[in-house]
């Protein structure tokens, strides 16, 4: 019997432990290891954050899906891998430390034949002085507690608009480096819709501020859209949807220092700035989540294993080149550790070999353009292909890994909705692929026009309802699962 330990309980993770639950849970040992007691689907969150949903709406408890499954669940936080093992110990190990309240800080060493690092990120909101609602000052959506902690300011606003109060609402990204630029999009619209159904909107100013280099970026390097049966730039479709509802907007920004009520921040230009604001949720950037690795003699390995922001080294081509050089075979295909064959990092947890979107700096020398995103659909393709590697070589059917995900062989999805009421709402919903450019197959706009496209309504709206509850009811390994999409 072979052990698989999954580090993480995310999209990701959650992915890979009920896939191999089903195709070798009988036959080997699935271990999954997670800080958190829940599973959050954390699109959902930014409903959560104006109040149209709760969080016990986009959660739910991992220990009874997992029990019901047969995986091992461990409540706890990776510290350190050893792939290697120790001199002590033959078989490779990653060091836990127990997030259980009733085990606070024990550690255990858990040996594994596969190891799965889906630990996500680390939500660096220390990156910016005054960021985020832990010491800081703004709000987040990246968890559902913190969806909650912004309902309520929120709420306290619209309150003190209906008595007559006029505010200034800014959403956008915390720092010139940040990624998941779609989240914060979402929820700028989402506010300016909350605002309108009570009826204060007209009381309200609303600021877009991106490290983007124009609207629409959203770290892809930009994109071109079928609209209407026309090609259309992105930049185009995203300041027409800003345009119509008031909402003005800054890019090019690196926001350097958060105090209460006023955001510090660079431009690309290297001049600096302030804004005034009385509500704002920023995203902060992402790190990864401080993961050691040692070698069988005690060393520390963590530089050959982890790239140098903490996400761990895959098969993709880290080498130094100029943009201009980059291509989509630089990519990882398998998401297999190089040195250590059993080892694969999925989702956020694994480090892109480069930027999409130009890297930019300011005259100062401040880096201001977004990372590459690879949460939601590409963070659950990339999931299910692994699984499907570890099982076919538990199986005896390969050796080493042939099933593939590529984020220049994939699409992805953007649904922008406001409100969650079926009948009442809309969204900008928008596909791409693929995510990461193709100019050798696609040499106009390095993206297949076919499956390129925006659309604004109501029927992108019943799309994101509906898969709000299927992925949910999925998540909790439900009757027939498995049949779903991911």
């Amino acid at each position: 019997m072979s052990r698989i330990v999954i580090l993480g309980a995310g999209i990701s993770g959650h992915t890979v432990a009920r896939y191999l639950s089903l195709w070798v849970g009988k036959q080997h040992q699935v271990t999954v290891v997670s800080p958190k007691p829940q599973w959050n689907w954390i699109p959902s969150n930014v409903w959560v954050a104006c109040g149209e949903m709760t969080a016990e709406q986009v959660t739910f408890d991992l220990a009874p899906v997992y029990q019901k499954a047969g995986v091992e669940f461990l409540l706890g936080k990776a510290v350190s891998v050893h792939p290697e093992g120790a001199a002590e110990r033959s078989r490779p190990f990653v060091r836990i430390e127990s997030t259980d309240p009733a085990h606070a800080g024990r550690t255990e060493d858990v040996d594994y034949d596969f190891l799965v690092n889906a630990t996500g990120p680390k939500l660096n909101f220390g990156a910016t002085p005054g960021l985020g609602p832990e010491g800081g000052y703004t709000v987040s959506v990246c968890t559902a507690e913190h969806a909650v902690h912004a309902n309520a300011q929120l709420q306290e606003h619209i309150q003190a608009m209906r008595a007559g109060a006029r505010r200034r609402f800014v959403v956008g990204t915390g720092h010139g480096m940040c990624t998941c630029q779609g989240a914060a999009f979402e929820y700028i619209y989402n506010v300016d819709h909350s605002l309108r159904q009570a009826g204060v909107r007209d009381q309200a100013e609303i600021t877009w501020i991106s490290n983007e280099y124009e609207l629409g970026d959203f770290g892809m390097g930009g994109v071109h859209i079928k609209r209407g049966g026309y090609v259309t730039n992105g930049k185009v479709f995203a300041e027409s949807l800003m345009v119509e509802r008031g909402i003005s907007w800054i890019t090019r920004a690196a926001v350097n220092k958060i105090e209460p009520n006023k955001i510090h921040y660079e431009t690309l230009e290297g001049t600096y700035h302030e804004l005034d604001y009385d509500f704002a949720m920023l995203i902060p950037p992402f790190a990864g989540v401080g993961l050691k690795a040692f070698g069988n003699d005690g060393s520390d390995i963590t530089a050959a294993v982890f790239a140098p922001n903490g996400f761990m080294k895959v098969d993709a081509d880290y080498n130094p080149k100029p943009f201009e050089e980059w291509s989509k075979a630089d990519w990882p295909r398998y998401y297999e550790t190089p040195k250590y064959k059993n080892v694969f990092a999925v989702g956020i947890a694994f480090a892109p070999p480069h930027l999409i979107s130009k890297p930019m700096s300011s005259p100062n020398g401040t880096p201001i353009n977004p990372a590459p995103p690879r949460t939601g659909m590409p963070s659950a393709a990339i999931g299910k292909a692994v699984a499907e590697n570890i099982r076919d070589i538990l199986n005896g059917k390969a050796t080493g890994p042939t099933h593939t995900a590529s984020m220049a062989e994939m699409g992805a999805a953007c649904v922008a909705s406001t409100g969650s009421h079926i009948f009442k709402g809309s969204a900008a919903t928008m596909t791409v692929f693929p995510v990461v450019p193709d100019y050798e197959t696609y040499p106009d706009y390095g993206r297949d026009m076919d499956l390129t496209f925006g659309e604004v309504g109501l029927a992108g709206h019943w799309m994101k309802w509906i898969l709000h509850y299927v992925f949910l009811y999925q998540a909790q390994l439900k009757p027939g699962w498995s049949i779903l999409p991911d």
